[in-house]
C-alpha cells in the first residue's frame, strides 16, 4: 500500500515553478496621445466699436459684444526616447487675427513639428517645423496663463515661429538653452523679397522649483531686402511662486530696429509688465496686472499720432474652477495711452475700458 501510495502521488503532483524563471514583458507605453482645448469668450467694450472690432494691437478676444470661440485646438503628440513629434489644428478668432498674413490652410496650423534626440549622453534635440514661440512667458492658450486676456507685451511679441531649432536640457533640468534658425517675426512663409535668416536664442534657468529665469533673443529683418533694416529684440523675465498661494511674474522686452537700410539710428520701442496672482483654494485664483508699452516710431503697432503708441493698462480677472479641466473667468481691463488712439463714437479717446468672461475646456 505504502509503495503504490508513493507512486499515486508522484504521478499527481503539481510541480513548483520558481518565479524569477518566468519572463513577464512589461507592456510598452503608447507613444501617441491626443489632447484638446476649447475656449469661449464675451467682451464688451465701453468704446462701443461699430465694426465690433477691439484696437488693432490686440488679437486674442477681441470682438465686441459678441460670443465667439477664440481658441479650439485638437492636438497629436509623439512621443518615444528618441523621436517626438507634434502635429495640431484650430479654429476661432485667435487664428483668424494672428495668422492672417499666412496662405490657405496655415493659418490652421497651431504646430506642426518633428524632433530627434541626437546625443546618447545628454538631452540635445534637434526640433524643424511649425512651433510654438520661444519669446515670452504667456501661449494662446488661455488656461496656462496667470490673466485671462494677454498682455501688449505678448500680443505683439510672436505666439509661434517655423524654423529649426537645437535644444540642450541639463540633467538636474535646472538650465534650458536653445538656438534657432527662424523663417522671420512670427512668419511660417517668408515676406517676398526677403532672403535674410533670422535667428533666435533662449536661456532658461530654474535655481528652484518655485522660480524660473528667462532671456530670449531674436536678430532679423521684416523688410523686402532691398530695403533691408535689421531688428534686435530682448524678453527677459522671472516668474516666482513664493508661497502656495502667491505668485510674482516680472518681465521686461526691449527691442531697436534700424530707421532705414545701413543706417546706424535705430528705432527703440520697450515694454515692462507685473502680474501678481493669488490662489486662496485650488478652485479660485485673482491675479492684477500693470502694464506700459511705449513705441513711439510705430515698429511694432502703429498709430499715426504724434507720440505714438504709449499706452498704460491695468486688469483684474477672477477664475474659479469647478472641475480640474474648465475654468470659468472674468476680467476687467482699461487702457490710458498718451495720444487718442482709440476709436469711440463719432471720435476718438485716449482711453478704453472692457470686461471680459471666458469658459475653457481641456481634454
Amino acid at each position: 500500500m505504502n509503495k503504490l501510495f508513493l507512486i499515486a502521488a508522484g504521478i499527481f503532483s503539481i510541480p513548483v515553478i520558481a518565479q524569477d524563471t518566468i519572463s513577464i514583458e512589461k507592456a510598452k507605453p503608447n507613444p501617441l496621445t491626443f489632447s484638446g482645448y476649447v475656449e469661449a469668450f464675451y467682451s464688451y467694450d465701453f468704446n462701443k466699436p461699430a465694426n465690433h472690432e477691439r484696437p488693432g494691437f490686440l488679437y486674442n478676444y477681441n470682438k465686441h459684444n459678441e460670443v465667439n470661440l477664440n481658441l479650439g485646438l485638437f492636438k497629436v503628440n509623439y512621443n518615444t526616447e528618441n523621436v517626438r513629434a507634434n502635429l495640431a489644428v484650430m479654429a476661432g478668432t485667435y487664428p483668424q487675427y494672428n495668422l492672417a498674413a499666412e496662405q490657405g490652410l496655415l493659418k490652421n496650423i497651431y504646430e506642426a513639428n518633428v524632433g530627434i534626440k541626437i546625443s546618447k549622453k545628454n538631452n540635445l534635440w534637434i526640433d524643424a517645423g511649425i512651433m510654438p514661440s520661444h519669446i515670452g512667458f504667456e501661449s494662446a492658450i488661455g488656461k496656462d496663463n496667470w490673466n485671462l486676456t494677454r498682455s501688449i507685451l505678448a500680443e505683439n511679441s510672436p505666439y509661434y515661429e517655423a524654423g529649426v531649432k537645437i535644444g540642450f536640457t541639463s540633467k538636474d533640468e535646472k538650465l534650458y538653452a536653445a538656438a534657432m534658425y527662424l523663417n522671420g517675426w512670427q512668419r511660417i512663409q517668408k515676406i517676398p523679397g526677403n532672403q535674410t535668416p533670422a535667428f533666435g536664442t533662449q536661456l532658461t534657468y530654474k535655481p528652484s522649483s518655485n522660480a524660473t529665469l528667462n532671456w530670449s533673443t531674436y536678430i532679423g529683418n521684416e523688410q523686402p531686402d532691398s530695403t533691408k533694416q535689421w531688428r534686435y529684440f530682448n524678453n527677459i523675465y522671472g516668474q516666482f511662486q513664493f508661497t502656495d498661494k502667491f505668485g510674482l511674474t516680472a518681465g521686461f522686452d526691449i527691442g531697436v530696429q534700424q530707421k532705414s537700410k545701413g543706417s546706424s539710428s535705430y528705432n527703440v520701442w520697450y515694454t515692462p509688465v507685473l502680474i501678481a496672482r493669488y490662489m486662496p483654494n485650488e478652485k479660485v485664483r485673482i491675479a492684477a496686472r500693470g502694464e506700459y508699452y511705449a513705441d513711439e516710431k510705430g515698429v511694432i503697432i502703429s498709430t499715426g499720432t504724434p507720440n505714438g503708441f504709449k499706452t498704460f493698462g491695468y486688469s483684474a480677472n477672477f477664475d474659479y474652477l469647478p472641475a480640474q479641466n474648465v475654468m470659468f473667468r472674468l476680467e476687467a481691463r482699461a487702457f490710458n495711452s498718451k495720444d487718442d488712439i482709440f476709436s469711440k463714437d463719432a471720435g476718438t479717446s485716449n482711453q478704453n475700458y472692457f470686461v471680459t468672461t471666458s469658459v475653457a475646456l481641456s481634454f
